[in-house]
């Protein structure tokens, strides 16, 4: 089957994918745009998680200031100053930036939380759970659940986008990751209010 260019290039542009690639997926899919752009995406995400093991030195420093009241500075990386430049990298630190002014992330990622903070939520949320009288053969599994649920909405990149909460922040850069082909990653962040200390 025959594909139009112009389908052909959105996907590429989508996706990073060669044109060769984009219009092979196409063909694959019979002329369905979006199940093209799916399986592009699983093949990009795939390249990308083998991406992540590759050092990423170079990036900016962004920065996002809501009303003068709330402002971010958020450090993320790549591996070229060539990739660091372009639009579509500097686009993401901004909607990075301005995604921790709205959704306030105490950490990256639960691989940055301290064993003392995990262990202390845990037993929160277990009292809490014993107090509401749950069944103590199902505590664990509760406890667990509320637990994971609880750091999911405190880390950065297990917080729903807020672009576009069907997706996490973390698979939004993966999609960056495999539509730029380098490792990108945040290095860390700080976020301030005017009046409040940490």
């Amino acid at each position: 089957m025959t594909v139009d260019i112009s389908s052909i290039k959105r996907l590429k542009d989508l996706t990073g994918v060669g044109l060769t690639d984009a219009k092979k997926a196409l063909e694959e899919s019979s002329g369905d745009f979006d199940k093209a752009l799916e399986s592009m995406r699983k093949k990009g995400l795939t390249k990308a998680d083998k991406r992540s093991e590759r050092e990423a030195r170079a990036g900016l420093i962004g920065t996002y200031n809501h009303d003068g009241r709330i402002g971010v500075l958020v450090e993320v990386n790549c591996e070229t100053d060539f990739v660091a430049r372009n639009e579509i990298f500097v686009n993401l630190v901004k909607d990075i930036s301005m995604h921790i002014a709205a959704s306030n992330p105490e950490f990256l990622s639960i691989t940055d939380v301290a064993t003392d903070v995990k262990l202390k939520v845990r037993n929160d949320f277990l009292e809490k759970s014993r107090a509401e009288g749950k069944p103590e053969n199902m505590l664990d599994k509760i406890v667990d659940g509320q637990v994971d649920k609880y750091f999911k909405e405190k880390c950065l990149l297990d917080q729903p986008f807020v672009k576009n909460p069907d997706q996490t922040v973390g698979e939004y850069i993966k999609e960056h990751n495999a539509r730029l082909g380098e490792n990108i990653l945040v290095r860390r962040f700080s976020r301030m209010v005017l009046g409040e200390v940490n």
